[in-house]
């Protein structure tokens, strides 16, 4: 579905489908919905012709709540603190855009994210508004990420990384381990955990697949070189925790480390270092490095 509203100093509305139940006034289901949001802000966002339904049609705090509505808004962060760290951009042609992403920073929007994430922060570049990151890093990892500057041709390359025709290269750092013979590889299954961003493994038929070998052995903690051969949430992290040697830094794995601000000092020691493919548009075959160093 296309959306009502424009993107706004890079930031692209976000939007709800309503489901069915008791509420009378849409203002009524945000209430409900989003608590720490109070009647006041949606009032205002209202108000200024921010809050629309599919057909563009501006909601207020009258409207009545219409099952299976879909509800386009801007979201507002006060006080967004600043990420001071810089991605780069790599590369760029009509099709996609490949950015070098810092630690710390997000690839979208979420939570207590919104501008200072490497979609809106490339978005205020003046690049493409259709920019589409075409994969996902988590927000303390850095690297390559690849993006769709073009709405015609993103199929052809969502596709090579299910089809699994991408090559990722991870590198980490973390403890040495002396009484383990590498290369070698991790199978596991990997299912949600507690709290619910956690991921844990557990028995059963293996769902992830990482190829682990040391690249270079540095006393007490080693540079280690990861390819996953599959895409699970937290797969690289959780399989170094599983063999005794979790990532420097590493907040989520095996405990958590509760924190709510940022140590722009001690980032998380794990790096998408190189992505590669064949162009599915031309044949010319790609291969794209982070600038960044462990």
């Amino acid at each position: 579905m296309n959306a009502p509203l424009p993107i706004v100093e890079g930031v692209a509305p976000s939007w709800q489908w309503l489901p069915a139940g008791p509420w009378k006034t849409v203002i009524d289901f945000f209430r409900e919905h989003y608590p720490y949001v109070d009647a006041e802000t949606w009032s205002a966002r209202m108000a200024k012709g921010q809050v629309v339904d599919e057909s563009g049609r501006r909601v207020d705090s009258e409207s009545a709540y219409r099952v299976g509505a879909c509800i386009f808004y801007y979201r507002d962060l006060e006080n967004e603190k600043t990420i001071p760290l810089v991605e780069h951009v790599l590369y760029e042609d009509e099709h996609i855009l490949i950015a070098d992403k810092p630690h710390f920073l997000p690839v979208i929007p979420s939570g207590r994210f919104l501008h200072e994430t490497l979609l809106v922060r490339l978005r205020k570049q003046r690049r493409p508004e259709a920019l589409v990151p075409v994969h996902r890093l988590d927000r303390e990892t850095a690297g390559v990420v690849l993006f769709s500057v073009n709405a015609k041709t993103r199929g052809h390359y969502t596709a090579l990384f299910r089809n699994r025709k991408v090559r990722k290269v991870y590198e980490a750092l973390a403890p040495t381990l002396t009484d383990s013979s590498f290369p070698t590889t991790r199978r596991s299954r990997i299912v949600r955990g507690e709290p619910f961003f956690r991921m844990k493994e557990v028995a059963g038929e293996p769902n992830s697949e990482t190829h682990i070998k040391s690249v270079s052995n540095l006393g007490r903690i080693t540079l280690y070189q990861l390819v996953p051969i599959t895409g699970r949430k937290h797969q690289l992290r959780l399989h170094l925790a599983a063999l005794g040697i979790p990532v420097i830094n590493d907040k989520l794995y095996p405990a958590l480390i509760s924190s709510e601000d940022d140590d722009f000092s001690r980032p998380l020691k794990l790096l998408a270092k190189s992505i590669s493919f064949q162009d599915p548009l031309t044949g010319h075959q790609h291969y794209f490095e982070s600038g960044i160093r462990l």
